[in-house]
């Protein structure tokens, strides 16, 4: 019986591997912190776009900003699933992302610009995290990377449609 505890103890809710799953949380804290800055940097950019281009960006930036709040959400829900804790503060936001706050931002284009290279920054760490998982059998992880890689492609693609 000893012996089926120790495996028991060795696994999280789910199955996995809880030595695996480490640092698959690592890379998904990661991505969530970058995703909540993402996400604020849409709500600025939503807030303060002017110009010519206001409806059209107005409303994108508020598509873009719910996608953003359902992902936060999903990721933080696997990194739980996955028996850890997730990022939870400004503070952990601010000092685990690459992407950094858009200040003061009033251009419509530098805003897209700016969005467009975020979700570059969050397809490469999505990217990271679905070859993690995929390395430690976890597909579910493995399926909820694809879904976001997917759609953020073709995010990129369109914006950098709209910049040319």
């Amino acid at each position: 019986m000893k012996t089926k505890n120790i495996n028991i103890m060795s696994t999280n809710d789910i199955g996995l591997k809880i030595k695996d799953s480490k640092l698959l949380v690592e890379k998904l804290n990661s991505l969530l912190a970058n995703y909540e800055i993402y996400y604020q940097n849409l709500r600025n950019f939503h807030w303060n776009v002017t110009g010519p281009q206001f409806f059209e960006l107005h409303a994108k930036f508020e598509e873009l900003y719910n996608e953003a709040n359902l992902g936060i959400d999903e990721t933080a829900e696997r990194i739980l699933t996955l028996g850890a804790r997730p990022f939870s503060s400004f503070d952990e936001y601010i000092h685990n992302a690459e992407i950094k706050e858009a200040k003061l931002v009033e251009d419509g284009k530098q805003m897209v610009e700016i969005i467009r290279d975020n979700l570059n920054t969050l397809l490469k760490l999505e990217r990271v995290a679905l070859e993690t998982a995929a390395e430690q059998g976890d597909e579910g992880t493995v399926a909820l990377m694809s879904e976001y890689i997917t759609s953020k492609e073709k995010t990129v693609w369109m914006l950098s449609a709209y910049l040319k």
